[in-house]
């Protein structure tokens, strides 16, 4: 386990539930090629807070990358209904064009 991981899962003790982190740690875990344990704390960002907009498009990657398309299809339209809800038109576009490559 690199040193980031091992800080990021320090810092989680005390803060379980905070998305910066889960999100931080999940990107770590894509660089390691550990999907199960990226995914897990993706999935837990959306659990702690749906409005959590940045969880959901690299869900959506990590999801296409093992094959799963339809879920990754669902995790982007999700994303892009939260994004719309905050009024985030970045990341909503940046949704919708992962979204439009995957099913067009």
């Amino acid at each position: 386990m690199n040193e980031r991981v091992e800080k990021l899962l320090t810092f989680l003790k005390a803060t379980p539930n905070d998305c910066f982190l889960n999100h931080a740690l999940a990107l770590e875990y894509v660089k390691a090629g550990d999907e199960e344990n990226a995914r897990k704390h993706f999935e837990q960002n959306m659990v702690n807070d749906a409005g959590y907009v940045a969880t959901y498009y690299h869900l959506g990657k990590l999801l296409e990358r093992i094959g799963d398309q339809p879920g990754a299809i669902a995790i982007y339209e999700k994303g892009m209904e939260q994004a719309k809800a905050a009024k985030d038109m970045h990341s909503y576009s940046e949704l919708q064009a992962a979204y439009e490559d995957l099913v067009d």
